[in-house]
């Protein structure tokens, strides 16, 4: 059976993401929640969710002796399937501009910036369901069409220098990106833990991603 590490470094969103990709899994997969670093190091996938400001989730993660390395080892050098969920997306970021500037995790050359909508009546925090746009056909993906609802919930949003790296959007005052892609690296600003069947369906094709 193959091991998922989902890496605890004090997130919000572990239990509701673990409970999540349990049922996803159905059976089918062992969940690890863990921030062991041999653990994360020999897993066959990795989540890192997160909710939260990007500085202290940057600052937690690195707290953890050894696990952003076990988590390079494995995904940059392994090829090992990685989800980022929120600001678990966020971190994979060259850097974060909140509260001054934080260098991220640099796997994906990306701002993480705050959002601000054209129309004064949409409110920051983006919090509920939106709906996605220009849905590209990365496997993880692949269960999500033009329109489906999700459920977001943030301030900031990470934004690519090379477009090809979005793999949806989503619309809130303004279009800024709700997924993103390259290798096997995957990563969605919105929870799928809360996002009922669609967020369910993300997190079992994550579960068969060959990448």
């Amino acid at each position: 059976m193959q091991s998922v590490a989902l890496i605890d470094y004090g997130s919000g969103n572990l239990r509701s993401a673990e409970k999540a990709l349990v049922r996803a899994a159905a059976g089918t997969a062992d969940i690890v929640v863990t921030n062991d670093p041999a653990t994360v190091a020999a897993a066959d996938r990795i989540v890192l969710p997160g909710v939260g400001a990007f500085a202290a989730c940057m600052s937690a993660l690195s707290e953890r002796t050894g696990v952003i390395e076990a988590m390079t080892t494995a995904v940059r050098e392994r090829g090992v399937p990685f989800l980022g969920i929120c600001v678990g997306m966020q971190l994979m970021a060259s850097r974060g501009l909140e509260f001054g500037v934080t260098p991220g995790l640099g796997w994906i050359e990306a701002d993480v910036k705050k959002i601000h909508p054209a129309d004064p009546a949409l409110k920051v925090p983006h919090m509920g369901w939106n709906n996605l746009t220009d849905v590209t056909d990365q496997p993880v993906l692949r269960g999500l069409k033009h329109g489906a609802p999700v459920y977001f919930t943030h301030s900031f949003a990470m934004f690519p220098a090379d477009a090809a790296d979005v793999a949806a959007y989503v619309d809130h005052g303004g279009r800024f990106p709700a997924a993103v892609a390259r290798g096997n690296l995957a990563g969605v600003q919105f929870h799928p833990e809360k996002s009922q069947a669609a967020g369910l369906k993300l997190l079992a094709d994550f579960l068969e991603w060959r990448p």
